[in-house]
């Protein structure tokens, strides 16, 4: 057989393997590719389809079937939203007794919540007239009091609720669901990400990592208002359907023919894939992100703004088969109220509030919250002492730093123990103290409620199985129904 020398730039090394004698190279080369993570690892020991997207069953029987994620970027305060602390009215104005913890600024004296708590539904749980109309569904709600981190920095503790992580950027939970699940629709992107504007640590939130590029989220800038400037370029002006799926097919043998001399690309896979995804999606997102086609009564339900139409949209997508789908609430970090956190939290809470109520109500009535788990909450809280205001920058004062000692976070639908609270942090509300959920632990009890595993949902990469769990992480049945 006629080779080319494996000096020739013309040829990759793989390539030259692959053609010398009868390729038993390869043999040995396969283990190296399975090392480096470009050989996919089934390691629930399913066949891997042509199609990565294609829906797949989970390790045991599922609870929920799709995710919302309303992500408070910034870190709601938790004893200003479901966690009340009334002896921080005692001491107002004096230091806790028990000491202030460390955090990103310093902090001083206690700093009661300026906002009024009462019980709600069948279950009496106490949640701030901040969240009056989504407390209305509170018997459906599941409350964790005692959720802790590992950092009081926004990017650290965003890449940990979001991707496992706080230092590296490792593929995102909505990636890792992806992988184990594929999704229903075949003509939405199975993972979406909502965010008027971008997010701390932006795209690194909903990445997909070392796992394959096709299951990364899908951002969508809902600053816009109109289908066409919500997804970019999703209808071809010089085309027609006809016209551009001749093009496809065309590009498609093209790119196969490009892929056989290639073994295991999984960028290219996942470029690929995505051609023919931005195909199909031009009827089905023109309809899936179109409110206008919702009843008044619903649309008036949501109300008026950009996070009532997420929550909307987010619906009218779990809908059609999306497998997670993940709201953002503003740009950056609209939650972190380092100052005037009465005037800040109040605003932020009218603008998501009656949305999260009717989303919750929504599902209920359309028989899909059983299927769907919902979860709200940022990626820390915030100080129950003041924090102290730095000279010369001007800051208004009244605020509280980030605390991820102890913050709050709930979930509903989805297999979720309604009416119930879980843990606790101090009386102050600085550090969980009882039944300490970290985020490991909630990731390990979300993959639980969609049928996972943690410690086997694995992909293997630079020689080493990883899960979004790390090597930590518990599920927390206690919240399960």
């Amino acid at each position: 057989m006629k080779t080319r020398e494996a000096s020739d730039p013309g040829l990759s090394r793989r390539q030259w393997l692959r053609q010398v004698g009868t390729g038993l190279p390869m043999l040995g080369l396969a283990g190296v590719l399975q090392d480096a993570g470009l050989l996919e690892i089934q390691s629930r020991g399913q066949q891997t389809s042509e199609n990565p997207l294609a829906p797949r069953m989970p390790h045991s029987a599922a609870r929920a079937k799709q995710v919302i994620h309303i992500y408070l970027n910034g870190g709601p305060s938790q004893v200003d939203t479901f966690d009340p602390k009334p002896l921080l009215n005692r001491y107002a104005g004096k230091q806790i007794p028990t000491g202030n913890l460390t955090t990103e600024r310093p902090t001083g004296a206690a700093l009661p919540s300026p906002f009024e708590f009462r019980p709600y539904g069948q279950s009496g749980i106490e949640v701030s007239e901040l969240f009056a109309k989504t407390a209305a569904h509170i018997d459906d709600i599941c409350v964790i009091r005692s959720m802790h981190a590992n950092t009081p920095n926004h990017e650290q503790s965003m890449r940990l609720m979001n991707c496992g992580d706080e230092r590296l950027s490792r593929p995102s939970l909505g990636a890792w669901l992806m992988y184990g699940l594929g999704t229903e629709n075949q003509n939405l992107p199975g993972f979406i990400a909502m965010c008027p504007g971008l997010p701390v640590a932006d795209v690194s939130n909903w990445r997909a990592g070392f796992l394959p590029g096709i299951f990364q989220g899908t951002h969508i800038n809902t600053k816009e208002t109109r289908v066409e400037e919500l997804i970019a370029h999703i209808r071809n002006p010089h085309l027609s359907r006809t016209a551009q799926r001749r093009q496809l097919d065309l590009l498609l043998s093209l790119n196969r023919e490009h892929q056989k001399t290639r073994a295991e690309d999984a960028l290219l896979d996942a470029r690929i894939q995505s051609f023919e995804l931005a195909y199909r999606m031009q009827m089905a997102a023109t309809d899936a992100f179109d409110i206008s086609r919702e009843p008044r009564g619903i649309r008036d339900m949501y109300g008026e703004g950009i996070q009532a139409r997420q929550l909307l949209i987010a619906r009218r997508l779990i809908e059609r088969g999306v497998r997670y789908v993940q709201l953002y609430h503003g740009d950056v970090q609209p939650w972190d109220s380092h100052e005037m956190i009465e005037q800040n939290h109040r605003k932020l809470a009218l603008e998501c509030d009656q949305g999260i109520a009717a989303l919750l109500a929504d599902l209920k009535q359309r028989g899909l919250l059983d299927q769907t788990l919902v979860i709200c909450g940022g990626e820390f809280g915030r100080t129950p002492a003041v924090e102290l205001a730095q000279p010369g920058t001007g800051t208004k004062g009244l605020g509280r730093d980030h605390n991820h000692w102890g913050f709050s976070l709930w979930l509903a639908g989805g297999g979720v123990r309604g009416g119930h609270v879980h843990g606790a942090t101090d009386e102050f509300g600085f550090r969980a103290t009882e039944s300490p959920v970290h985020v490991h632990d909630l990731h390990a009890t979300i993959l639980a409620l969609l049928g996972f595993d943690h410690e086997r949902l694995t992909y293997r990469y630079a020689g080493r199985d990883f899960r979004l769990t790390d090597v930590a992480g518990r599920v927390v049945n206690e919240i399960l129904s």
